[in-house]
């Protein structure tokens, strides 16, 4: 993480004070609940805002069927944003049904892709009522099916269920 260690002082043989410097942002996100399991409920976090202070930022947008979903921009350090993406990313194609076409899911820094993952489309043996060797026959169901794909895929929307939302806000 970002925080940086400051000093240690001791109440008693049992108990201690640890002091550290830490953005307000990591904090917050799973900290208590990573110091509750850490130390089985003993210990217990207190903080103090101290100010703000410059950082290298930038914002992690994603595109879901090349469109912008800003539910899922955040602002976050440069050098989490390759990590950040990929991970949600991931989340994103195990929570998203799949669709009767491609779904991409991008994470793209200033127009920049840094993570991608594709959501897999049905897909249905059209040739399955074929008998025979009909080759051509059997070509122009699988092009007549390409074609209705790729018509459902320029106007389909995507729908996006809300445990995606949460998916993605939860750190793991």
């Amino acid at each position: 993480t970002r925080a940086q260690y400051v000093n240690t002082q001791y109440l008693n043989k049992e108990r201690m004070i640890m002091r550290f410097d830490c953005p307000l942002s990591d904090a917050i996100i799973n900290l208590q609940d990573n110091l509750k399991s850490a130390s089985q409920g003993y210990a217990s976090i207190h903080y103090e805002i101290k100010g703000y202070r410059p950082y290298d930022l930038i914002k992690l947008d994603i595109l879901i069927a090349n469109e912008k979903v800003e539910a899922f921009s955040r602002i976050i350090p440069r050098e989490k944003a390759v990590s950040e993406g990929k991970r949600i990313v991931t989340k994103l194609k195990e929570t998203i049904p799949r669709q009767n076409f491609q779904v991409a899911i991008q994470a793209v820094v200033g127009g920049k892709i840094i993570a991608r993952e594709t959501v897999k489309a049905f897909r249905k043996d059209v040739t399955a009522k074929l008998y025979g060797g009909d080759v051509t026959r059997k070509r122009k169901l699988l092009e007549k099916q390409r074609k209705g794909k790729k018509k459902m895929k320029n106007i389909g929307r995507v729908s996006i269920p809300p445990e995606a939302f949460l998916s993605v806000m939860k750190n793991s």
